[in-house]
C-alpha cells in the first residue's frame, strides 16, 4: 500500500487544512504545464491520488485502519456483507441494479439554518436577507473538477467500465467477480489535472446572501422550505434544499397566544369608574379604545382583526387589551377629602368585607369546576 502521507510530505496527524496546503504546493510544482516530463507526470499522479484519499475523511479513516480506501472495508462474505453485495461480487451487479460506471454528479446536501424575526414579521409577513455558508459550483472549473484547458481521461485500468472483473475459484466453482475500479473509484474516468481552486471536487465553500419570504402567521419553530437552495452537489450536481427555522423575538408590549395578541392598558381608577377614551398604539398604528364606565380590573377589551395573520389562511386574530386599574397610593389632603365625601355619599364609610372563594383561572380550577357542575 502506498504511503500517502509521505507522498504529500505531511505527518500522519496532519489537519485537513495542512493536507490541502501541502497538496496545492506540490501540485503547482509538479503540474505538467509547469514541469513537463514523464517523471514529473508520474509524481503528480501520486500526489493527486494521495490527496484524493487523505482529503476525504472516510477514505482517510479506512486507509489509517489498513483497509482499502476505495473498497467497502469488509472481507468477502464477512460481517457487513449483504445478499446484494454477494450478487455484485459474483454477477457484476447488485440484485435489481445495473453494472457500469457510477456518475460523479450527486445531489447536494440539505441545509438547516435558524433565523430570528420580529413579531411584526409574524403578524404581517415580510422578507429578510439571510447570509449562509454553503457549497457552490467552482468558478474556475465550473463544476467539472478539471484544471481549465484540460479534461477527464478514460481510466486505463478498467477501460471506462468503472469496475474490474476477474475469474475466481469459490465453493460454487469458477465464477466471474467484479468490484469497483480502485484507480477511478468506479467512475470510469480519472482527472489527471485537478482544478487548483476546488482540488478537483467541482465545488467550493463560500458565503452567499438570499432573500427569504416570511408568510404571515409564522411562529417560533416554523420551518420554511426553500427548494434547490441547499449545497451544490459534487462535480456540478444538483443543489439540495434549505430549511429555515424561525425564532420570533419577544415583544416589549404584546404577548402572543395562538393568533391573538394580548396587552395590558394601565388606567387610573377614576377613568375606570367614569369611563374614558384612550389612545393606544397597536402594530397597525394608533387606535382609540373606549373604556366603559365601571370597568373592573382585568376586564378585557377586544379589537377584532388586529392580531396575528392566520398562517395559510385569510384573516387575522384579535388584539385583546386587559384593563390594569391602578389605585393611587399618594393623595393630597384635598384629594383625600374628596374621596371621603364620595365614600360618605355612597355609604361606604365603614365598608363590610365579604369573603369569597378565590381560585386562579387556570386549567385545574376549570377542571374542578367541570366536576362540581355534574
Amino acid at each position: 500500500m502506498n504511503d500517502y502521507y509521505a507522498d504529500l510530505g505531511v505527518a500522519r496527524d496532519a489537519t485537513a487544512d495542512q493536507i490541502k496546503t501541502a497538496y496545492r504546493r506540490k501540485a503547482r510544482t509538479l503540474h505538467p504545464d509547469v514541469n513537463p516530463g514523464p517523471e514529473a507526470e508520474e509524481a503528480f499522479k501520486k500526489v493527486s491520488q494521495a490527496y484524493d484519499v487523505l482529503g476525504d475523511e472516510d477514505k482517510r479513516r479506512a486507509y489509517d485502519q489498513g483497509r482499502d480506501p476505495y473498497g467497502d472495508g469488509a472481507s468477502a462474505y464477512g460481517q457487513g456483507f449483504s445478499f446484494s453485495d454477494i450478487m455484485e461480487q459474483f454477477f457484476g451487479q447488485a440484485a435489481g441494479g445495473s453494472s457500469g460506471p457510477r456518475p460523479r454528479q450527486q445531489r447536494g446536501q440539505d441545509g438547516l439554518v435558524r433565523l430570528d424575526v420580529d413579531l411584526e414579521h409574524a403578524v404581517f409577513g415580510g422578507s429578510r436577507d439571510l447570509t449562509i455558508e454553503t457549497a457552490v459550483a467552482c468558478g474556475t472549473c465550473h463544476g467539472d473538477g478539471c484544471q481549465p484547458g484540460t479534461s477527464r481521461r478514460t481510466c486505463d485500468l478498467c477501460g471506462g467500465r468503472g469496475e474490474i472483473q476477474q475469474v475466481q475459484r469459490s465453493f460454487l466453482g469458477q465464477v466471474m467477480t467484479s468490484r469497483p475500479c480502485g484507480n477511478c473509484r468506479g467512475y470510469g474516468d480519472v482527472i489527471p489535472n485537478p482544478c487548483f481552486e476546488c482540488s478537483g471536487q467541482g465545488r467550493v465553500r463560500t458565503r452567499r446572501t438570499m432573500t427569504v419570504k416570511i408568510p404571515a402567521g409564522v411562529d417560533s419553530g416554523t420551518r420554511i422550505h426553500l427548494s434547490g437552495e441547499g449545497e451544490v452537489g459534487p462535480y456540478g450536481g444538483p443543489q439540495g434544499d434549505l430549511y429555515v427555522e424561525l425564532l420570533v423575538n419577544p415583544h416589549a408590549t404584546f404577548t402572543r397566544r395562538g393568533d391573538d395578541l394580548h396587552a395590558s392598558l394601565e388606567l387610573p381608577f377614576t377613568a375606570a369608574a367614569l369611563g374614558a377614551t384612550v389612545a393606544f398604539d397597536t402594530l397597525d398604528g394608533q387606535r382609540e379604545v373606549s373604556i366603559a364606565p365601571g370597568t373592573q380590573p382585568n376586564e378585557t377589551i377586544t379589537l377584532s382583526g388586529l392580531g396575528v395573520g392566520h398562517l395559510r389562511a385569510h384573516g387575522r386574530g384579535d388584539l385583546i387589551i386587559h384593563a390594569d386599574v391602578r389605585t393611587p397610593t399618594r393623595l393630597t389632603d384635598q384629594q383625600e377629602d374628596l374621596l371621603r365625601q364620595l365614600a360618605e355619599l355612597r355609604g361606604e364609610e365603614q365598608p363590610e368585607g365579604t369573603l369569597s372563594t378565590h381560585e386562579p383561572d387556570g386549567f385545574f380550577s376549570k377542571l374542578r369546576g367541570a366536576f362540581k357542575g355534574r
